[in-house]
């Protein structure tokens, strides 16, 4: 809180009283203005203020209130970003544990929560517990579990349970709940806890839904590939690097073959509503006609780190293949329309000259996945910030950043025009 002690004499005789109350709300600190209504910080303030354990900051004259408050928006929207960026690593640790299996991501939730884990069976039997101590809390979420059956997949519930707060999630896939996943010994509040809660759920589901050994893994491990969870490039990788087809490799997505075979060097998942098939490039039609009924679509070669960029481009072929009723599109085989225009070594270069400024910060995928989402959204918060997985503030504070850096307006519809069009142009490249 920032005064400078105006009205205290009429409105708080009693200092010690002021700070005590505000020590009880659990106050961050006291910024006093020093030289405008009293020439120095009052000692009755500095020792109620050391007595109930407060910061006590004297302002300078010459500081203004807004400068400070400024910096700590700063300082607490740095600090979100740098959450953010654990979160991602230990999303990434996560999704990294899952292929080992299921008692893998509870102890790796576990560890990450500071607290205890219970992977539970639809009939509320223990699978697994980390630490193995935490199986006896089970019993005593019997009640809960049987309301959770009741209320349907989409449920959770939170409760106290033996003087601690309990959070319970069904694994549900296919529309029925496999199994349930409770967390205690941690109060998860905050954002970056649970999505990390989230994840491991989405992981566990997955798993529980494989039909036979191994299965389960493969979609698991496609699915964290796709959304950009695991970098098979990792040092720590080589289990992953192992399941995985030698680069380089095409993402095909169309309508799974019922009860359809799953040829080797194959992953298979469901993503985003479709049939998601990673493959080694080369990999013959009829190998994905064993998985995928048509019409498919089918990217261009890509490296791995490049996968996002190719289900984008087999949605487009499937989308082609549908309005021209083919069976099976190739990306590369479209006809390339204005941005393929585009697409030259000229283009290439405007392009970067264009993204240079964001280029050289350190933070820059981060600032051209934001600046991305914010041009697909027309500038709308809300959306921009949902599809990226990041509260808005750190949005705000990532365009303000970009903006800076860009010697062009954003509010400019020519300028925003160039900048999606360089954006573009780029992820073609780099699709390739």
């Amino acid at each position: 809180m920032l005064t400078t002690g105006v009205r205290w004499v009429d409105r708080f005789p009693d200092l010690r009283d002021y700070v005590r109350r505000l020590a009880e709300r659990d106050i961050a600190g006291i910024g006093f203005g020093a030289a405008v209504n009293f020439d120095h910080t009052p000692e009755e303030l500095v020792a109620a203020a050391e007595e109930f354990g407060v910061a006590l900051l004297e302002v300078h004259r010459l500081t203004p209130f807004m400068a400070v408050g400024k910096e700590v928006s700063r300082l607490l929207a740095q600090e979100e970003y740098e959450g953010l960026n654990r979160a991602f690593a230990a999303q990434r640790a996560l999704t990294r544990a899952a292929l080992t299996g299921a008692p893998a991501v509870v102890e790796r939730l576990a560890r990450e929560l500071g607290g205890w884990v219970l992977l539970l069976s639809p009939d509320g039997a223990v699978r697994h517990a980390a630490p193995a101590s935490a199986a006896a809390r089970a019993p005593g979420l019997a009640d809960e579990l049987a309301r959770l059956r009741g209320a349907g997949p989409r449920a959770s519930v939170s409760v106290a349970s033996e003087g601690d707060r309990v959070s319970v999630q069904p694994l549900a896939t296919s529309g029925r709940a496999r199994g349930f996943l409770a967390v205690g010994g941690v109060r998860v509040s905050g954002s970056d806890d649970r999505t990390l809660v989230n994840a491991a759920v989405s992981l566990l589901s997955l798993e529980l839904e494989r039909p036979t050994p191994g299965a389960g893994t493969g979609a698991g491990v496609l699915t964290a590939l796709l959304g950009g969870a695991l970098d098979p490039a990792h040092p720590g990788a080589a289990d992953l690097r192992s399941v995985l087809p030698a680069a380089p490799v095409v993402v095909a997505v169309g309508t799974a073959v019922p009860g359809g075979p799953r040829p080797e060097g194959l992953l298979v998942a469901e993503h985003e509503g479709r049939t998601a098939v990673l493959a080694a490039a080369g990999t013959e039609a009829a190998v994905f006609g064993e998985v995928l009924t048509g019409p498919v679509g089918v990217s261009a070669p890509v490296d791995y780190p490049d996968l996002a960029a190719a289900r984008s481009q087999a949605e487009r072929a499937l989308t082609a293949a549908e309005e021209e009723g083919r069976e099976l599109q190739h990306f590369d085989q479209l006809p390339g329309g204005l941005l393929g225009l585009l697409d030259t070594s000229a283009g290439a270069r405007l392009a970067d000259e264009l993204l240079a400024p964001i280029d050289e910060q350190r933070a820059a995928p981060e600032l051209l996945a934001s600046l991305r989402a914010y041009l697909a959204a027309s500038g709308r918060w809300d959306t921009a910030a949902e599809q990226l997985g990041v509260h808005r503030h750190t949005l705000r504070y990532r365009m303000r950043r970009i903006r800076e850096l860009l010697p062009g307006d954003l509010d400019d519809p020519d300028h925003r025009t160039e900048l999606w069009i360089a954006l573009r142009v780029r992820e073609g490249r780099t699709s390739r």
